[in-house]
C-alpha cells in the first residue's frame, strides 16, 4: 500500500496520529450466503484481490504507530457472512472509528436503486458488527472532535444534521470524516474530466455539474434541501477544521472553502493524520 502523511494544525491540547484509510472492499462469501453470492465474491476479487492483506498491513501500521483507525467506509464490498465476519475480527482487535460506505448495504452490486429503504434492509444486520454507530458518530481525542458521518448516497438527514449541531455546541475542534467528498469544482472537473466519470460522485453537486448526467446519476446525486441545508452548514462553521473521505479509489486533496481543507484517500493508500 502507498503512505502517506498529511499534518494538519486545528487546536489539539497535544499533538496526536490518525490512521485514515476506505474502501478495503472485502470480497468474501461461501455457502451460507447461496450459490449466487459466492460468484459474486468470485466475480468482484477481480476486481478488488486485495482486501484481507490491506486490512492487515493497516493493522500492523496501526499497532506500530499507536494510533486509531477511522475508515470511511466500503469496509466490504457487499452484503455475506463472511464478509461481515472478516469486518468484525478487523474491528475487535483494533481500535478503529468507522463509517458507512454505500457498499456496506450493498446485498447484491447494482441489483437496486439504494435509497434509506434499500440501506435500512442490511443496516441493522451490518451495524452489529461494528462499535460506534456508522451512521453518525463522534470521539474526542486531545481535545479534538473525531466526527463521522454517513453519506454514502450522497445525501445527509435531518437526524444527522441535529446530531451534527450537538457537536459543534460542545466547542471542541472538529475533523470530519465521511464516504462521499463535498462539491468541489476542481474536484469534480477532475473527476468527470482526467479520470473520465460519466456523473460526480460528489455530494451536493450543482445543477451545472448534472448536466449531461444519464436521469439514473441525476436521480442519485442531486441533492435535496437538508442535504443543501447541511453542506453549506459544514461549509460556514469555523468549527470544522478539515474533512476526510474516501469513495473515488484514489488520493487527493484541495480546498472545500479558503479555509476548510478536504481530503481524500485511495484504497491503496495509508494516510497518517499528524494533528497538532
Amino acid at each position: 500500500m502507498n503512505h502517506i502523511t498529511t499534518k494538519i494544525s486545528v487546536g489539539a491540547e497535544k499533538p496526536f496520529t490518525l490512521l485514515h484509510v476506505s474502501d478495503t472492499h472485502l470480497t468474501l462469501a461461501d455457502g451460507r450466503d447461496g450459490e449466487r453470492k459466492v460468484r459474486l465474491g468470485e466475480k468482484r476479487s477481480r476486481i478488488f484481490p486485495d482486501g484481507m492483506a490491506a486490512l492487515d498491513e493497516i493493522s500492523k501500521e496501526s499497532k506500530k504507530l499507536g494510533a486509531p483507525i477511522i475508515h470511511t467506509g466500503d469496509i466490504i464490498d457487499f452484503v455475506s457472512r463472511k464478509n461481515l465476519e472478516y469486518a468484525k475480527k478487523f474491528i475487535d482487535e483494533n481500535d478503529v472509528f468507522f463509517v458507512a460506505g454505500n457498499h456496506e448495504f450493498s446485498l447484491y452490486v447494482g441489483e437496486a436503486f439504494e435509497d434509506e429503504a434499500y440501506r435500512n434492509k442490511s443496516l441493522a444486520r451490518v451495524q452489529a458488527c461494528f462499535h460506534n454507530d456508522i451512521r453518525f458518530a463522534s470521539r474526542v481525542i486531545n481535545g479534538v472532535n473525531i466526527v463521522g458521518i454517513d453519506d454514502s448516497y450522497y445525501r445527509f438527514d435531518k437526524a444527522q444534521f441535529d446530531a451534527l449541531k450537538n457537536e459543534v455546541r460542545r466547542g471542541f475542534p472538529i475533523i470530519l470524516f465521511m464516504h462521499c467528498a463535498l462539491y468541489e469544482e476542481k474536484l469534480c472537473l477532475y473527476n468527470m474530466k482526467d479520470k473520465g466519470a460519466e456523473a460526480p460522485y460528489l455530494t451536493c453537486p450543482p445543477d451545472k455539474a448534472l448536466a449531461g448526467c444519464s436521469d439514473y446519476r441525476v436521480r442519485q446525486q442531486k441533492p435535496d434541501k437538508i442535504t443543501q441545508e447541511v453542506t453549506e452548514y459544514i461549509k460556514d462553521q469555523p468549527l470544522i477544521k478539515a474533512i476526510f473521505t474516501g469513495h473515488f479509489h484514489w488520493d487527493y486533496d484541495g480546498m472545500l472553502t479558503e479555509k476548510t481543507p478536504q481530503y481524500v484517500t485511495g484504497l491503496e493508500t495509508i494516510q497518517t493524520i499528524e494533528v497538532n
